[in-house]
């Protein structure tokens, strides 16, 4: 274990073996943090986190703050972020709150790059990256393997579908179906996604035929110009039901905001 002289940490906090704590940062009460993680300068570790092994907290950062919510009474509620996860400078990860879920979720191998925000009780699967400055507001869910663009906005209680790809500077006020490409509120344009994010899922592992089949699927649903509800049957009806399908369909039926089209 290497701590900084100038490093102050709280009594209460379990580091564990090969943690390194850089110059000037804080490590407050209530938190640990895993084997052969390493907070940098300046960062702020500031109560009620726990944090998986060989993480990387860059300078700068804060995680564990209490929530940007006027409702929020000091209660204990937590953030978790798992193992290999990277957090760049100026990011900021806010605790839970007792009226979300009490706890905010970062999963396994994501990266969170420099600026990023996110907030109170949002819940963010594994291996997502977040670019530079992207900020999630409340309550948002992003599932496994997900990228947002830079200078990306999401509304507050979104969904983001696994392995979908938000282009930068969007606005993204509905969910975002699992595999595919989303642009949202950008002049000029009178649709928001753009195919699926065929790159991401071979990347993933996924297979020829099945990307072709959920190219059918996509072109059913969000290319017939039907209503989302007639062309979701059609889909059932037409599409070869794998699991890759069902689990678009199924999103798209469980959304409470509506979906990007």
């Amino acid at each position: 274990m290497t701590i900084h002289p100038t490093a102050l940490i709280d009594p209460g906090a379990e580091l564990g073996k090969d943690v390194s704590v850089g110059p000037y940062a804080i490590v407050g009460p209530k938190v640990t943090i895993g084997d052969g993680s390493t907070i940098g300068s300046h960062a702020v570790v500031e109560s009620h986190v726990r944090m998986g092994s060989n993480c990387r907290v860059s300078s700068f950062a804060s995680i564990g703050a209490p929530p940007q919510d006027l409702k929020f009474r000091n209660e204990e509620t937590w953030v978790e972020i798992g193992d290999d996860v990277i957090v760049r400078e100026y990011a900021t990860i806010n605790r839970g709150t007792a009226t979300g879920s009490g706890v905010t979720r970062v999963g396994s191998s994501c990266m969170i790059m420099a600026y990023v925000h996110v907030a109170h009780d949002c819940h963010i699967g594994n291996r997502v990256i977040m670019a530079n400055a992207a900020t999630l507001a409340g309550h948002i869910e992003i599932e496994d393997g997900a990228f947002i663009g830079g200078l990306s906005a999401v509304h507050q209680f979104v969904r983001i579908g696994s392995l979908a790809i938000v282009g930068g500077m969007s606005g993204i006020s509905q969910d975002v179906p699992p595999f595919v490409k989303a642009v949202a509120a950008r002049q000029g344009r009178n649709r928001s996604l753009f195919g699926l994010n065929v790159i991401g899922l071979q990347r993933a592992g996924m297979s020829a035929p099945t990307i072709d089949t959920l190219k059918k699927a996509y072109r059913v649903i969000f290319r017939s110009e039907m209503p989302l509800k007639d062309a979701l049957d059609k889909a059932e009806g037409e599409i070869e039901q794998i699991p890759e399908v069902r689990k678009l369909i199924e999103f798209i039926r469980s959304s409470k905001r509506g979906v990007l089209r």
